[in-house]
């Protein structure tokens, strides 16, 4: 029986999982607790915490051989520097200070990656059917904070190898003359040239379509919405205390027609993205959606925009339809994936 670490560490939170593996794909949670990031000033005080913590809890003192740590950040060459926490992290210093035999970092999308083995049908809600190929290309993609996008490669022992991108980044794509304009719109306001398909695709991007239709379509604001766009807008720079400006456009959407119109343009152009990850993937095995964002608006997901986007490619139509695409509910599949990437190093 070995026993593991896995971690997804964030700016905000950290979630630390205590594991034991019989094999890579058998593991066993022992136990799980989440901390505040910003309260520690390096991963090694608070792992220390965690194991005592996990002792006293289950009366088993934890003896992990192997960690893996999901960043939310680059990881480049086994270390990675989290700004907005100063914390600065090596794979050799973490594996020295913390007594473990291996520690790896792995960009935090690239976890979700290989997280998708490890979830369970009712972690996933389908938005196409399809037909999966199992030794075809995944794609993933989740809007969020920015725009995540990585592909998951099958593998002859039954493994997969996953490999981030950054395709968010890529130019956005206008598909209609209101999306034109829209693209206009956030090059004159933001002074930009380039607008990526992240700045579209994203929390910030359900904020620029309600900008837009509010300012050059003269679409009627809903006062409290107003309100709290204008702070947003106002505030020198965001707090976790203030409210969502695009969770907060989201839930006013039923019944304000701004709101509303904002997150069906929002929908497609998602949908129109994935679908340009997915044909440039051939993506037989499944896309698979990440992130907070399309998780809490299944719904709107399933309304038929979205995937009406997705596939609407031309002659390649047909290929799309042929892709199982899915939302992924369970919002702790980096953890998932963390936890079995390290299982596969107990082979080498």
């Amino acid at each position: 029986m070995t026993q593991l670490l896995a971690g997804d560490i964030g700016g905000t939170k950290t979630i630390l999982r205590w594991l034991e593996a019989n094999d890579s794909e058998d593991l066993t949670v022992r136990y799980e607790m989440v901390y505040p990031s910003q309260q520690y000033d390096d991963l090694v005080p608070m792992v220390n915490l965690f194991l005592q913590e996990a002792a006293q809890k289950t009366q088993t003192k934890p003896e992990p051989q192997r960690a893996c740590f999901a960043i939310a950040g680059p990881v480049v060459g086994g270390t990675s520097e989290l700004t907005n926490l100063g914390w600065k992290l090596s794979e050799t210093r973490l594996s020295q200070a913390l007594n473990l035999k291996q520690v790896t970092l792995i960009n935090d999308f690239a976890a979700i990656g290989y997280g998708i083995p490890g979830l369970a049908p009712q972690d996933l809600s389908d938005l196409q059917a399809g037909e999966a190929v199992p030794t075809a290309p995944i794609a993933v993609i989740g809007a969020g904070t920015g725009l995540g996008q990585c592909f998951v490669i099958p593998q002859a022992n039954g493994r997969s190898r996953v490999f981030p991108t950054e395709g968010g980044h890529a130019d956005f794509a206008p598909r209609t003359a209101l999306e034109f304009r829209l693209l206009e719109y956030i090059q004159e306001s933001r002074g930009l040239s380039h607008v990526s398909a992240e700045r579209i695709v994203s929390g910030q991007g359900v904020v620029a379509f309600y900008q837009f239709l509010r300012d050059r379509e003269s679409m009627a604001e809903d006062p409290s919405v107003a309100q709290v766009i204008r702070s947003w807008e106002t505030a020198e720079e965001y707090s976790d205390e203030q409210p969502d400006p695009g969770a907060t456009i989201a839930q006013a959407a039923p019944t304000n027609s701004l709101c509303e119109r904002t997150m069906a343009l929002f929908c497609e152009a998602y949908g129109a993205e994935t679908g340009n990850l997915a044909l440039k993937l051939l993506a037989y095995g499944g896309v698979y959606l990440a992130g907070g964002i399309a998780a809490k608006n299944i719904d709107r997901l399933s309304n038929g925009g979205f995937i009406t986007a997705f596939c609407n490619k031309g002659r390649m139509e047909p290929l799309l339809k042929r892709m199982p695409v899915q939302v992924i509910l369970n919002q702790q599949v980096g953890l998932i994936g963390a936890g079995l990437y390290a299982a596969t190093q107990m082979d080498s």
